[in-house]
């Protein structure tokens, strides 16, 4: 078997590691005699796994006690719908900084439902190539939460800076972030959010789960009409267990958080990884005349690292020969077009150098 280096969007690459110790407990978990795949959630053996997952990413975060950790299905879209749902029940609105299609995304399903929405700060005028000024941001004098999307995986735009959700009074907005591409990519101060999200399929584990991370105070404001599928409190009093959860994708989440925190060395590692695999990427663009990457400097992302070719005639050429030398997924989203090489944590820095050096060999031969 050859494994080849995989730059997917996401799902993305999971670790090695990780991998190898699933192929070793898929028919026989730790002498039980069957899989986690098909355990009771229900069962010690299962509990847990959780138990000791949501130890560790509380570990890796330095999450609070006030706040709440869930596991649950449905994608960080689900998410789009279930905030103003348990966030708005006491009425107020909906606050959004939008700098790319998922932040617009998450505007558009909250009016869909009906809820009051604002948009505190735009990044349209520019095109989506920077993040709003801090200044510049606007909240509603009837905001009851300020969100945002840390980092754009399609359009590879990051935040540089936390959103300041304090009003002209001194209260505080709680702030709402939807950290789908960039969680466990580097240090976050929990205690700045009211909510965290992100779905699983980019640093955390394979598709299917998505972790939320909620302060205690937030907890309880959904109305009777919301199902209890969707109201935090009801899914945090049951441990994320009103239905059954994903559990093998729980499971493998757990090896993540082992991973990071046992063979990586914990988020400031990792910190250093990442910016070092991107750092070395944007070099090789911005010292080529053939590769260009349109991002303002201080908001490129470190997880996913758009770029074009000066002959977008070339781009179907490029792919194919990429892939030829084992470097997978490097096709840009069909909304923008071109290249995106995501370098999640599973990304190793090997597969960074092994593109860089076919990028400048692809120059060579057809600039």
């Amino acid at each position: 078997m050859t494994r080849h280096y995989n730059f997917c969007a996401g799902p993305a690459a999971l670790p090695v590691a990780v991998l190898e110790r699933a192929r070793s407990e898929l028919l026989d978990y730790q002498g039980r005699g069957l899989s986690v795949m098909e355990m009771s959630h229900r069962s010690d053996e299962f509990i847990a796994i959780a138990e000791q997952a949501e130890a560790d990413l509380r570990s890796l975060l330095g999450i609070p006690d006030q706040y709440k950790v869930l596991f649950l299905q449905g994608g960080a879209s689900m998410q789009f719908a279930m905030l103003p749902m348990n966030l708005l029940g006491g009425g107020g609105s909906a606050n959004f900084i939008q700098t790319g299609i998922w932040g617009k995304k998450a505007l558009s399903e909250a009016k869909r439902l009906g809820f009051a929405c604002h948009v505190a700060g735009s990044s349209e005028s520019n095109g989506h190539l920077a993040v709003p000024d801090e200044a510049s941001l606007s909240l509603s004098s009837d905001a009851a939460y300020l969100h945002y999307t840390s980092n754009e995986t399609i359009g590879g735009l990051e935040f540089d800076y936390v959103p300041d959700v304090t009003r002209a009074n001194g209260s505080d907005v709680p702030l709402v972030c939807d950290m789908s591409s960039n969680i466990l990519s580097g240090p976050v101060d929990v205690s700045d959010f009211g909510v965290i999200y992100a779905g699983a399929q980019k640093n955390i584990g394979p598709a299917g789960l998505t972790i939320v991370i909620v302060r205690d105070d937030l907890l309880g404001k959904a109305p009777a009409s919301v199902p209890s599928l969707f109201d935090y409190q009801m899914l945090a009093d049951a441990g994320s267990m009103v239905n059954t959860p994903p559990t093998y994708a729980w499971y493998l989440s757990g090896l993540v958080f082992q991973w990071l925190k046992n063979d990586i060395g914990g988020l400031d590692a990792m910190d250093r990884m990442n910016q070092r695999k991107a750092q070395k990427l944007y070099a090789a663009i911005d010292g080529s005349d053939f590769y260009s990457n349109p991002i303002a400097t201080a908001n490129r992302s470190r997880m996913n690292v758009p770029f074009v070719l000066a002959d977008d005639r070339l781009d179907g050429a490029f792919l194919k020969e990429a892939d030829e030398a084992g470097l997978l997924n490097l096709k840009g989203h069909r909304s923008v077009g071109g290249m995106r090489a995501s370098l999640y944590n599973a990304v190793p820095e090997d597969a960074v150098d092994a593109l860089i050096a076919f990028m400048a060999d692809f120059e060579q031969r057809r600039g």
